[in-house]
């Protein structure tokens, strides 16, 4: 596309001597010219057409001249509009001003074409320049909108209204968080009812960070879901899932998961952890547990793992705590971890706890001893309480 420079000046000659010099130019489109005799009539021009790129004024005008145009123009808040000032080669008073007040280059009188043609390849370098990086920032803000969408789009698939299982109730406390550290992120959770006495809860972590790791999230969530709401044993579960996702994982991505299965009339859990930090149970006696893990990798990297399961059962008032590294590896200002000892502090001191509570206080302490330094993973919490 042309530059397209509009000329303001009283002196009409002015326009014959542009249009000679540049004829060359203007005959390949390289340039467009319009032409003004003063700033009301220049004002009117950029009216007519908002597109021009650059602005060669002369200072002294009738009506209205060069500086005040020059004002005029830094109102429009275009950085990619630039002005070149002319003047006479003794008015250096008025030359400074223009500089003072942003105009990108001058040109003094009887006017040297060549270096005049040097100012406007300049402008023409920093116009392009700035159109460039703006363009570039509209294409970022854009993928950040899209960002937030599809962070708010990967939150709304996680359960979040509490109780789950209203009919489950009376027997289980239920209640579980995902705070991402940005837009997206590869932990989640989950919840679904497997038969009238069973559910099933997930909590996981997929490797990486950002887009790659949200939609790897996506699948490896959709599948655990509607692989366990069949009513397999947690390992036949795994083990299925972990075979659909060695297919489909790229760049070596994994994830860590622990599936369970909780019985609400006996409050037995049948579960399989691949490479998940383990959980802890919060007895009713207020006595901690780490819960002891079989031996098992992560999920997406051998299809042909033998997953081990275990079993564990929650007492009337024992609480199960499930966690992602996050919660553990969260820095404060020091660069020190809160760690395991920070989340078995925070446990002994949130016994006989709901479960929306005992979150809200694990979270609290995180955020109390993380302070000012920024959230570097993501933090997800699932606990589950035997009432009945």
């Amino acid at each position: 596309m042309a530059v397209k420079i509009l000329s303001v000046d009283d002196e009409l000659d002015l326009e014959i001597l542009l249009t000679q010099y540049f004829r060359k130019q203007i005959r390949k489109g390289v340039y467009e010219f319009t032409f003004a005799h003063n700033g009301l009539e220049a004002l009117q021009k950029m009216l007519e057409t908002p597109d021009f790129d650059i602005i060669l004024s002369d200072i002294n005008m009738p009506e209205m001249d060069g500086l005040t145009l020059l004002a005029k123009v830094n109102e429009l808040k275009n950085p990619a509009l630039k002005c070149i000032m002319v003047s006479a080669y003794g008015d250096m008073d008025n030359i400074r001003s223009a500089m003072n007040k942003g105009a990108f280059d001058f040109a003094t009188k009887p006017i040297d074409l060549d270096d005049l043609s040097r100012s406007i390849e300049k402008a023409i370098e920093q116009i392009s320049f700035i159109r460039e990086s703006q363009k570039e920032h509209s294409q970022l803000e854009s993928i950040k909108s899209d960002l937030a969408i599809a962070g708010e789009i990967q939150r709304a698939i996680l359960p979040n209204i509490f109780p789950p299982f209203p009919e489950f109730a009376p027997m289980v406390d239920i209640y579980a968080t995902m705070t991402p550290a940005k837009d997206v992120g590869g932990d989640f959770y989950d919840l679904f009812q497997i038969d009238e006495n069973l559910f099933g809860f997930v909590i996981a972590d997929v490797s990486g960070k950002g887009v790659p790791a949200s939609l790897f999230m996506a699948v490896s969530r959709t599948l655990l879901r509607a692989t366990g709401i069949r009513g397999i044993s947690s390992k036949e579960c795994m083990s299925y899932v972990n075979r659909l996702l060695c297919k489909e994982s790229l760049d070596s991505m994994f994830v860590t998961a622990f599936y369970g299965i909780y019985d609400c009339r006996t409050g037995k859990i049948d579960y399989t952890n691949a490479g998940h930090t383990p959980p802890y149970i919060l007895h009713h006696t207020r006595e901690i547990e780490a819960v002891e893990m079989e031996t098992n990798f992560v999920m997406g990297i051998f299809d042909d793992f033998g997953f081990q399961s275990g079993q564990i059962i929650l007492d009337k008032g024992d609480t199960l705590i499930l966690y992602t590294d996050g919660v553990t590896e969260a820095f404060n200002a020091e660069g020190k971890q809160f760690a395991i000892s920070g989340l078995e502090s925070a446990l002994k001191l949130s016994s006989d706890m709901g479960a929306k509570d005992l979150i809200t206080e694990i979270v609290g302490h995180v955020n109390s001893f993380a302070g000012a330094r920024p959230q570097s993973d993501d933090i997800t919490l699932l606990v589950i309480k035997r009432i009945d």
